[in-house]
């Protein structure tokens, strides 16, 4: 195999991109899935894709320094930002190999007459490497926005309500590589005999705790080896999600033998915890409107071991016939993703702030439709992934005018920069006795 496979790999899935195929990281997935790479020629497909797109808006700062009112076509674009990066962003590639292929590609691709102008940028930011790396350095400090490579008017908003040196913490964060967390499965084994089978699966696992998760349930994993080639990963005895993820079910707080609605469960994550917190008696009824998702959650639970759950779709228990109610529902709510910025790359790019009110809508509709799905005295845990006020206190609040029945027990929201985890926000409102006799 050549070694400009993996590059050639990473345009292609840049290409497709800008063409609005699809999410880059589904991109990836499709482009992966059919070659056989080894896996160091897949984890650097993946490093130069995820780092094109993240640094996006500072890679076009650095071309257009250098192109003096050039303009490019797309293709020879990317080309640009795929050598830039390998220049500035990754210290494992010698300079003169990310300068030699993307030349060579450059020329493959059919922009042979460009390939002078691309060795001669490319070699003009060596030379000046140590004046453009303080000039980067100087761009996040004087415009944040630009320097970490994240729309204006998200960081407009954030410096506003944390202040510029959190706001940098938090773009510093969403362009870091998220880190991979797995729970303990407890419906299948316990957590001496998942570290011993780790031990000789040569994962590297560290415990992660935090005021929000009870037990020795979670853990950072370091892995040499593909995920989902381990047999405890085949066999169940693990889920991997965001810490920040069993936040939501943890105020749910789930018993065994009680009735649950999961609303939005798709793939499962929270829907298999919610199952383990009820050792897996009651029901447990996980809706989506997806029917690949719904296949999804089914496939995931069935390798958890859940055996209390069945999956719907949401007008398989709504109104007219009333006849299904809860002692819990969780409305984990569709949102802007804020939160997890550094795991959906794309998303700092196609949100807006105009859809912040269509999903406020969209949240609020959720919640009502759940109020009444609730037995009295029942729960109501509502979150999101979101770090927008708009779509986390101010939905609660218009839920509560308009459900003077409901109560706000209490709320939390994670940060980034604080907790160390996925931004997450969840309320949990707990719904008045029906003190109407002959009522349930």
């Amino acid at each position: 195999m050549s070694k400009q496979k993996p590059r050639e790999i990473a345009v292609r899935i840049l290409q497709r991109r800008e063409q609005g195929q699809s999410y880059v990281e589904e991109l990836l997935e499709q482009e992966l899935e059919p070659v056989a790479l080894s896996p160091a020629d897949r984890s650097l497909v993946q490093e130069l894709v995820y780092g094109v797109v993240r640094w996006q808006l500072t890679l076009d700062w650095l071309i257009d320094r250098k192109a003096s009112g050039r303009t490019q076509k797309q293709m020879l674009r990317i080309l640009l930002r795929l050598g830039l990066y390998q220049l500035f962003w990754l210290d494992r590639i010698p300079n003169h190999a990310a300068v030699h292929e993307t030349v060579e590609l450059a020329k493959q691709l059919g922009f042979g007459s460009q390939a002078g102008f691309v060795n001669a940028l490319l070699r003009s930011c060596i030379r000046e490497r140590a004046a453009t790396e303080q000039q980067l350095q100087d761009l996040q400090a004087a415009q944040p926005a630009l320097g970490y490579s994240h729309p204006d008017w998200l960081c407009a908003r954030w410096e506003q309500r944390w202040g510029a040196p959190k706001l940098r913490e938090l773009l510093a964060w969403n362009n870091t590589p998220a880190k991979i967390f797995a729970r303990l499965n407890a419906l299948k084994t316990d957590a001496s005999k998942l570290l011993e089978l780790w031990t000789g699966e040569g994962v590297r696992f560290t415990p992660f705790q935090a005021g929000w998760i009870e037990g020795a349930v979670m853990f950072q994993l370091d892995l040499a080896a593909s995920l989902t080639s381990l047999p405890s990963f085949q066999q169940g005895l693990f889920y991997v999600q965001d810490p920040s993820t069993l936040l939501a079910v943890q105020e749910l707080s789930p018993q065994p033998d009680e009735t649950v609605l999961d609303t939005c469960a798709a793939p499962g994550g929270k829907t298999a915890f919610i199952a383990q917190r009820m050792q897996n008696r009651g029901h447990i009824v996980a809706q989506d409107l997806s029917p690949e998702r719904r296949q999804l959650l089914a496939e995931n639970c069935a390798r958890l071991g859940v055996t209390c759950m069945e999956t719907a779709r949401p007008s398989d228990i709504m109104v007219p016939a009333l006849t299904r109610q809860f002692d819990r529902i969780l409305v984990d709510a569709p949102c802007s993703n804020t939160g997890v910025l550094r795991r959906r790359l794309d998303l700092r790019w196609r949100i807006r702030v105009e859809e912040l009110s269509r999903l406020q809508k969209t949240q609020l509709e959720l919640l009502d439709q759940a109020a009444l799905q609730l037995k009295p005295s029942g729960t109501l845990v509502y979150s999101t992934c979101s770090l927008e006020p708009e779509e986390n206190r101010a939905v609660v609040e218009q839920f509560l005018a308009l459900h003077p029945n409901f109560h706000l027990d209490r709320e939390r929201e994670l940060l980034p920069f604080a907790d160390g985890v996925d931004g997450t926000y969840a309320a949990r409102l707990t719904k008045a006795p029906d003190l109407q006799p002959g009522r349930s």
